[in-house]
């Protein structure tokens, strides 16, 4: 579904159902080279479950037009145009990585329009470090290489989000490859990186977010580690934490119990 958000086309994965005002709608934000199919389990479900679904593409990569994000608060603007767009009073934001830091600063600049907020693989602060950030403009391939390395805790987890035996490395590396490509003009690799590396506002924005906050940790996530997450969550009014066995990668190294995470924070608060 394409939905005109800041006068360019943005695309919104909505489960192949149509938009129910009578309905809570959920919105499922991705992280840097990533796109609405990393949330396919998990948004599936929801649409099929009384859920208005909208899994979006960043602006200016994946089925997205517009210009990428150049900072963290430029994309939750987005996010909050988005709900603007499709006459949503209010919604829950579930985000990882990137994703999940855009889904932190929306709720904390109108928490009256965020009724729940998700917070998947995130930590604050959230720096990259120097050698990456040059990698995925001087040797993007190798820094995709280097993000798959620390993301994924095994290789092949039966069973995955997209079936028994999936190569979750390289299904990774392949979408990340085709989201880089996707935008010739903008390395929207570097400017989700140094929008991460930049973001300062965490912390206060954490202590502004008014609604319920779940925080979905990989216990063994080497991009985002545990401890961070957790620091990140003192600071929350109402928190609850779930860690789930996977790395970074964690709706695709353990999409059932990510889902299950979801469905039990959404459905109590519904």
């Amino acid at each position: 579904m394409d939905i005109p958000v800041n006068g360019h086309p943005l695309y919104a994965y909505t489960g192949g159902k149509p938009f129910d005002a009578a309905q809570p709608t959920v919105v499922f934000i991705p992280g840097v080279l990533n796109d609405h199919s990393v949330w396919i389990l998990q948004s599936r479900h929801f649409a099929y479950h009384g859920w208005n679904v909208l899994a979006i593409d960043l602006p200016g990569q994946g089925r997205s037009q517009g210009t990428p994000p150049a900072s963290v608060e430029e994309a939750a603007q987005t996010v909050l145009a988005l709900l603007d767009a499709v006459g949503a009073p209010r919604a829950a934001l579930v985000g990882h990585s990137f994703g999940s830091l855009i889904a932190l600063e929306a709720a904390a600049r109108a928490p009256e329009r965020v009724s729940q907020l998700v917070l998947c693989g995130t930590a604050f602060p959230m720096k990259v470090s120097p050698a990456l950030l040059d990698a995925s403009v001087n040797a993007p391939e190798k820094a995709i290489h280097m993000v798959n390395v620390f993301s994924h805790s095994t290789l092949s987890p039966p069973p995955s989000a997209l079936g028994p035996g999936t190569w979750l490395y390289g299904a990774s590396r392949a979408l990340m490859r085709r989201m880089l490509a996707s935008n010739r003009a903008v390395n929207v690799f570097h400017t989700g990186f140094k929008a991460c590396d930049d973001y300062a506002g965490g912390e206060k924005a954490m202590a502004a977010v008014q609604c319920p906050t779940l925080f979905v940790i990989g216990a063994h996530d080497q991009m985002t580690p545990p401890k961070s997450a957790r620091a990140l969550a003192k600071l929350a009014r109402q928190p609850s934490v779930v860690e789930v066995n996977a790395g970074h990668a964690l709706m695709t190294e353990a999409p059932g119990a990510v889902l299950d995470a979801l469905r039990k924070f959404l459905s109590a608060l519904r």
